[in-house]
């Protein structure tokens, strides 16, 4: 070989600096993740925003899976397919009937399915969040009817 080739310089020790650098990072967003970890008493007001999986959406929290939580699901999908709520891409409130439809129907199957199984709470949430869709629903179907 010629004096003027590249020389090729194996650095052995990359492997075990790399390693170094994986599980430091590895130890501070454990520690990170323990400094903001709720404390082991339960429901608290700050617990409310912690229960997703580790790794989530950049900062925002997921609220730990509850029946209220399933309920107000459902309805704000109710309330952005009635046109309650505006698109976000587009900042335009549209209107599904089919869609809205088909929430309160879901809401329906679960106000069936859990009858006879709730608290006095829960029953009554679901109870008064299905009346003022089905009302939503009702209004907007009937001022979109053709007059005679």
């Amino acid at each position: 070989m010629s004096d003027d080739a590249p020389k090729i310089i194996v650095d052995d020790d990359w492997k075990s600096q790399a390693q170094a650098e994986k599980q430091k990072l590895a130890d501070e967003s454990r520690a990170k993740q323990e400094a903001s970890a709720p404390k082991a008493s339960g429901a608290t007001a700050d617990a409310g925003a912690s229960g997703g999986a580790p790794g989530g959406g950049g900062g925002r929290q997921m609220p730990p899976a509850s029946f209220e939580v399933l309920v107000s699901t459902m309805a704000t999908q109710a309330l952005f397919a009635l046109g309650e709520i505006p698109d976000p891409q587009t900042g335009q409130r549209m209107a599904h009937l089919d869609l809205a439809r088909h929430h309160l129907d879901m809401l329906s199957v679960i106000e069936e399915k859990t009858k006879d199984n709730l608290s006095k709470e829960e029953s009554d949430m679901l109870a008064t969040t299905l009346y003022e869709l089905r009302n939503r629903y009702v209004q907007l179907t009937m001022s979109q009817r053709p007059t005679a």
